[in-house]
């Protein structure tokens, strides 16, 4: 194995592929991209379908965090984390979502100034190829596959009716920047496969000479020599290995690992850090802090018949669902599951969105959900797109094999509550239209809930989490902020956080595509700052000086 690069990449998920075949376009620049998870080699990944296998088996890691006084659901709950090349976007739902436009408008107010909504647009253009739109608002020529549904049950065409009977308006795309209304997700797949970042960004760049990529890694911390970073210590093969980074160290490890292993470094609150026994490289308090998360609960439906996915789980439905997708690529296996989508308002939020929906004509497709009794399903997801709790990842320990603290803090605020219980009543006002209503036989979840006393026991006991973390590395100039506008840590020279950590909000909806975009960005503030135009790599390194606050 290679002992170092110019760019050391830590992290080899949505952001890592991306940033690692982009940095890699020049061949003067000599690519490191460290993964501790495997290969994307199982064939779970690429059939759209079997997103159910990926997303509760061994290509994620759990994570238990600890619950707070308002979850009243498992006492040890787990969150998982992708652990496999391509990250999220190798075990997702593949739904592409960017949010709304004021989401980023606001992290420009917040202080990452330049990354307001006119300021990304281009780069979420840059990274689509979208098979359907084609204007001033997506891309036609990226490497990233956004596409219609090649096969959507008939359940979910029922359940986007009974949307606009509930008063929502159709709405054809929800990255436009207009969110509000129902319709269907675009999905990261094309030709019946899955588009993850390790095959449509890695795929393409994997011949290069100068990008090595190793899997099965494991990055224990970041090596400086003052406060320039200069490398990683990294378990290889089950050795302890020094890389060394001739540019960059660029930590795209996810809003978990990535603040894990600055404080493992010595950067983080001070105080914190010298009660761990971690020697202080950088006085950093944001470090971990500002963690947020959208939070979801499932209203699950016994459906009257075989009107649902269910029925695939008997083993002849699955052999002649094999075989069409084996023969002709196409057909029910070609499918997310999660096929029909609405935004819409809430009570407490009049001017945007701030409740999502996702249909699925199934029930127990996720990981902790149940199935129905009579066999047959549907399961609708109602979420949050904006809560106001927040919560902190910190270390046990000074040992990098230990797993961190984390605490979301998941509905503390009771205007993240009150929001969510207005979602579920508004879900089952659409689960009671005509249009669908009538292929439904009972409500299994919530059942025999009323009250709005009741609705909120519900939602206490059944939240869960939906897996889209950010804000542990903020950008800003705040005392708070970890990163500057560039995604340079603050101080430290040599070293950027470009992954979800780095957004100082949430945004409305799932953040694959929030990673793919920062990634994207990434490439060209480091490319700008290396001159990689001209490709003098060495004279490039001797003109950087540390970042600072501004």
């Amino acid at each position: 194995m290679r002992s170092g690069a110019d760019f050391i990449v830590v992290g080899g998920g949505s952001s890592g592929c991306v940033l690692a075949s982009r940095l890699s376009e020049d061949p003067d620049a000599s690519v490191l991209l460290l993964e501790e998870g495997p290969k994307d080699s199982s064939p779970w990944i690429h059939i759209p379908v079997t997103f159910y296998k990926t997303s509760k088996g061994n290509l994620v890691k759990p994570y238990r965090w600890t619950p707070n006084a308002e979850h009243l659901g498992d006492p040890e709950p787990t969150m998982v984390q992708a652990r496999v090349l391509g990250g999220g976007s190798s075990v997702n739902a593949m739904v592409y979502l960017r949010g709304q436009p004021r989401d980023y408008d606001e992290w420009r107010d917040a202080g990452a100034e330049g990354w307001g909504w006119n300021d990304v647009l281009p780069y979420y253009k840059r990274c689509e190829s979208n098979d359907r739109f084609a204007n001033d608002l997506h891309g036609t020529d990226g490497p990233l596959p956004v596409s219609d549904q090649q096969f959507t049950h008939p359940m979910s065409r029922r359940w986007v009716q009974a949307c606009q009977q509930a008063g929502l308006r159709y709405n054809p795309d929800f990255n436009s920047g207009d969110q509000e209304g129902c319709g269907f997700y675009q999905i990261n797949a094309r030709g019946g496969r899955r588009g993850s970042t390790a095959v449509s960004y890695l795929g393409p760049a994997r011949n290069r000479r100068n990008l090595v990529v190793k899997t099965g890694v494991r990055v224990l911390r970041i090596i400086f020599a003052g406060q320039r970073a200069i490398g990683v210590e990294a378990l290889v093969s089950g050795r302890r290995t020094v890389l060394h980074a001739g540019g960059e160290v660029i930590l795209t490890a996810g809003a978990i690992n990535t603040p894990r292993l600055l404080l493992l470094s010595g950067l983080g609150n001070a105080d914190k850090l010298t009660r761990l026994g971690i020697p202080l490289t950088q006085h950093l308090p944001g470090v971990g802090r500002n963690l947020q998360d959208h939070i979801e609960v499932s209203l699950i439906h016994e459906v009257n018949g075989p009107f649902s996915y269910d029925r695939y789980k008997k083993p002849h439905w699955q052999f002649l669902a094999g075989l069409e997708y084996l023969l002709f690529r196409r057909g029910p296996c070609t499918t997310n599951v999660v096929e029909g989508g609405a935004f819409f308002r809430s009570s407490l939020n009049d001017d945007r969105p701030d409740l999502q929906c996702c249909f699925m004509p199934g029930a127990g497709v996720e990981a902790g959900l149940d199935t129905v009794p009579g066999g047959n399903g549907t399961t609708l997801n109602i979420c949050q797109t904006r809560p106001r709790s927040s919560g902190w990842v910190e270390l046990r320990s000074a040992d990098p094999l230990e797993a961190p603290i984390i605490r979301p803090n998941y509905l503390q605020e009771q205007y993240d509550l009150d929001v969510m219980c207005e979602g579920v009543e508004f879900g089952r006002e659409i689960m009671s239209q005509p249009v669908i209503a009538k292929y439904l036989s009972r409500e299994y979840a919530p059942g025999p809930v009323r009250s709005r006393a009741e609705v909120l026991a519900f939602v206490k006991s059944q939240a869960h989490a939906a897996l889209h973390p950010m804000g542990t590395c903020k950008m800003g100039s705040d005392d708070m902020a970890v990163l500057d506008p560039e995604l340079r840590v603050h101080g430290i020279d040599g070293l950027r956080v470009c992954d979800n950590s780095a957004g100082p909000n949430l945004v409305s909806g799932n953040t694959n595509g929030v990673a793919i975009m920062i990634a994207e960005r990434a490439a060209d503030f480091i490319a700008a700052r290396h001159g990689f135009i001209s490709g003098r790599m060495a004279d490039a390194r001797n003109r950087i000086g540390p970042s600072a606050r501004p």
